[in-house]
């Protein structure tokens, strides 16, 4: 053996002095987003959910296209709604850390009396719209990915993969919140094309009225969707160790 070689056991190292990787706690105020987004759904709610709940469709903001077209839409409304108010308990970080099985069963809320019946409905009242063709694409290319990243989501979480869940679901919010910003963009399309409705569309109203709903539509769930991957796609902020 060499000389001087030291053969007492190691000491283990206390846990006291191994270098511990702690998670700062996030309080409410550090997400500023929860509370203004729960105003903004219950105000897009409270404007948009009456004219439905009377169950008379002449208090329809969308004309009717075939017989049934006013019972689907009600029923996309108010699945819809619940998707928005679950979504929200979904996203609310306080929620899932601290009431993980109320995070659990709003999860299943959100996909099977949101989410499905809702984007089913939006297949059928969106290939049968009446504001033509560039809005019918819109409308039923959103439906087939709302439901098709909901459903991704569902079954990464069930095969346990919880890191694909929360990517797939955070496309899904954003999907389902695109209808505020829709809403949005609708009114200020009519602001600044209206005036053009004797030059660009011929005295058109209908063809005015079609390019301000497609205008919406395409623009408001692409701009979502492209807001969630790029706010995936960020590159995470390290975490220093605690010694």
């Amino acid at each position: 053996m060499t000389a001087g070689t030291d053969l007492r056991p190691t000491r283990a190292t206390p846990a006291a002095e191994r270098t511990v990787r702690v998670e700062p706690r996030k309080h409410w105020w550090r997400r500023p987003w929860v509370g203004p987004l729960g105003l903004v759904v219950v105000a897009f709610l409270a404007y948009s959910l009456p004219p439905y709940l009377a169950f008379d469709p002449a208090r329809s903001r969308v004309p009717s296209t075939f017989p049934a077209h006013y019972l689907f839409l009600v029923g996309h409304v108010v699945f819809g709604s619940i998707a928005m108010v679950t979504a929200l308990v979904q996203i609310w970080p306080w929620i899932r850390r601290k009431h993980p099985v109320l995070h659990r069963y709003s999860g299943r809320a959100y996909v099977f009396a949101g989410v499905l019946p809702s984007g089913l409905l939006a297949l059928t009242i969106g290939a049968a719209t009446p504001y033509g063709p560039v809005t019918r694409a819109s409308d039923v290319l959103l439906a087939v990915l709302w439901l098709g990243t909901t459903w991704a989501g569902f079954r990464a979480a069930r095969e346990r993969r919880f890191g694909d869940h929360r990517r797939w679901m955070i496309r899904s919010f954003a999907l389902t919140m695109s209808i505020i910003l829709n809403r949005l963009i609708g009114p200020v399309a009519a602001i600044f094309l209206g005036p053009q409705v004797a030059t660009t569309f011929g005295g058109s109203e209908i063809a005015l009225t079609q390019s301000i709903a497609a205008l919406g539509a395409w623009v408001s769930w692409t701009v979502a969707l492209i807001a969630a991957q790029l706010w995936l796609d960020r590159k995470p902020k390290r975490r220093a160790s605690v010694q």
